[in-house]
């Protein structure tokens, strides 16, 4: 048995889902969560801005003593992956998961894809998805304002979030996507207003549930599992603004941060 954390991070709130996920799939292991908020969004970052923001992320969470890393995060997925690749630990991110589930599904109809501008115009989520055979017509749609609402507390009931909602996804539901990726793992924080608004006809795969999947079974296939199921959660941003809005997205208050 290893008793030592995994550590999950991002550049803010949208983590809290793959932490989520991950406590529901495995909820024996030990996790440190950090949030990057003082540098958040990431999504207007050039790739060498966060390459740099990965690296120290992933030596903070080494020397806090981390058996393994998720880049809960998909603007660092996909343009900072060799980063995470060589972390000094096993490591995982979420853009691999996600278009190994999606090149698995037999279906002609198109697909759609929502991320941070950062990762759209990377065009990363459409070329790893042609490489997996994928021939479907893909919609892709950067969508910017959805992480600065989402890191300022506004829940997904609030006009502005759907708004915001309708604005981005009216081309993916006009096309009749059969299947939404949330490539920024935020988005499943305001994944009800996305629902909602394609009217339950489109199947929504979350980059954050791939994520958790893919680091539980990293952990098996290391022989790395165990813990006492404790969770600690950091911020480089205010503490009590991210333990309120935290609380909100996970549904119970996370306590005083370390």
């Amino acid at each position: 048995m290893d008793n030592r954390p995994v550590g999950i991070f991002d550049s803010g709130f949208g983590g809290l889902t793959a932490v989520s996920e991950f406590k529901r799939l495995m909820p024996e292991e030990n996790i440190i969560f950090f949030g990057d908020n003082a540098r958040a969004p990431y999504g207007a970052k050039t790739p060498e801005e966060i390459k740099k923001c990965t690296a120290e992320l992933i030596e903070y969470l080494v020397k806090s003593g981390v058996k393994a890393v998720l880049a809960a995060c998909g603007t660092i997925s996909l343009n900072a992956g060799e980063v995470v690749e060589n972390a000094a630990v096993p490591s995982c991110n979420v853009l691999t998961p996600s278009v190994e589930y999606i090149a698995s599904k037999n279906d002609e109809a198109p697909i759609g894809i929502i991320a941070t501008a950062a990762s759209i115009s990377s065009g990363a989520y459409e070329r790893e998805l042609r490489k997996a055979g994928v021939k479907r017509e893909i919609i892709s749609v950067a969508c910017p304002d959805f992480v600065t609402l989402i890191e300022s507390g506004v829940p997904y009931t609030d006009e502005r979030v759907k708004k915001a909602v309708e604005k981005y996804l009216e081309p993916i539901r006009k096309a009749g996507a059969s299947l939404l990726l949330l490539g920024c793992t935020h988005y499943g924080i305001i994944e009800p207003a996305i629902s909602a608004y394609l009217g339950g006809k489109t199947e929504i795969v979350s980059a954050s549930s791939c994520g958790a999947k893919a680091l539980a079974e990293l952990l098996k296939s290391e022989n790395i599992c165990g813990g006492e199921g404790k969770t600690v959660y950091h911020t480089s941003g205010d503490q009590e603004e991210f333990r309120k809005i935290a609380s909100a997205v996970l549904g119970y208050d996370i306590g005083s941060l370390t």
